[in-house]
């Protein structure tokens, strides 16, 4: 991989002159996806993915210097090709292409195998090398179908229902939502908090189709809300607004909830495991389809699965990067509870 490097700004590709995802301010930024430790303020210019490019301006500024492209259309900058493919992981995220004299490299970003209702489904890149996520890199993460979850949660909600209970559901603003929007679509109304749908009005914004959803104001009427679904972001755990709700019931969705479950959210009615990463086979699966040589693990249990993968005979080191930083994920949480208070 002669022509990436790994410096403290973040993956850096020499005869391009441009970054990766990266987490301190440089000229030029090429970036998967909106969330906040891939997509920071600062850089001079932004280059995304198009159905990404108005999550960008709405979380980092609407004024920043910023192009985007469609998915699969390759571009050349200093000579390098550069294309995006889908990721899955959340609306508008994408694994980025580079090709130069021969040699391609992948950078997945965060991604997701698993198809679900609302994200561009994960295309495999074949490559020379290739830049993984390991979120959630160990055996015992895998999770259930689209279908299943859907099941899940939409009987939760009416177990609540018949108990006359308020369903609420706790996802990141990005992501997240949207993902519980489309698996609650079609089975009662919905209200979302504001930072949800202020972001969701910069998704639409950009052409994209999501259920309809109404806004949680401030002022809301209880008896409107009283058996409905309500959708927050988890900086809204324990938050006034959140105990002036009508009966709430309330559940975690996340990954993590697979091996914690809601003893590990004492304040929390239920969990359920919606991932928006690739689980332990998805990933391994993604490595294997890219027939790389060299693999390069990053963000999250890059020990194990980079052991794993050199013990099946697939070359692959650790790469420390600040993907996934807890700071950064505490920050957002903050700015979303500055946003609601």
């Amino acid at each position: 991989m002669s022509y990436i490097k790994f410096t403290k700004k973040g993956i850096y590709c020499i005869p391009g002159k441009f970054y990766l995802d990266p987490w301190f301010p440089v000229d030029y930024a090429i970036i998967s996806h909106g969330h906040a430790d891939h997509a920071r303020w600062g850089m001079k210019r932004y280059l995304c993915v198009d159905d990404s490019k108005a999550i960008l301006q709405h979380r980092i500024g609407a004024d920043i210097n910023i192009e985007s492209i469609p998915y699969n259309h390759h571009i050349k900058i200093n000579g390098v090709d550069v294309s995006f493919f889908p990721a899955g992981h959340v609306i508008g995220s994408a694994q980025i292409r580079l090709e130069y004299k021969g040699e391609v490299v992948v950078f997945t970003g965060d991604y997701k195998i698993q198809p679900d209702f609302i994200t561009t489904p994960f295309e495999s890149i074949k490559c020379h090398t290739f830049i993984t996520e390991s979120t959630f890199g160990l055996p015992i993460y895998n999770w259930k179908t689209e279908e299943q979850l859907q099941s899940d949660m939409q009987s939760w909600h009416e177990t609540n229902k018949a108990n006359n209970r308020t369903s609420v559901f706790i996802g990141y603003s990005l992501g997240k939502a949207q993902r519980i929007m489309s698996l609650l679509d079609g089975t009662d109304e919905m209200y979302v908090h504001n930072s949800i749908h202020r972001l969701n009005q910069a998704i639409q914004g950009s052409g994209i189709d999501l259920p309809k959803t109404q806004l949680l104001t401030n002022d809301f009427d209880k008896k409107a809300l009283q058996n409905k679904i309500v959708i927050v972001p988890p900086a809204l755990l324990g938050s006034r607004l959140l105990k002036r709700l009508p009966n709430p019931a309330t559940a975690i969705c996340s990954g993590w909830m697979q091996i914690r479950g809601n003893r590990r959210w004492q304040a929390v009615d239920a969990g359920f495991a919606v991932s928006d990463h690739a689980d332990w086979d998805g990933l391994i699966s993604a490595v294997k389809a890219s027939e790389a040589e060299q693999v390069y693990v990053t963000h999250g249990s890059q020990a194990t699965f980079s052991k794993y993968l050199n013990e099946i005979g697939i070359k692959a080191d650790e790469l420390i990067t600040e993907y996934g930083n807890d700071a950064m994920a505490t920050a957002e949480k903050e700015l979303e509870k500055a946003d609601t208070e």
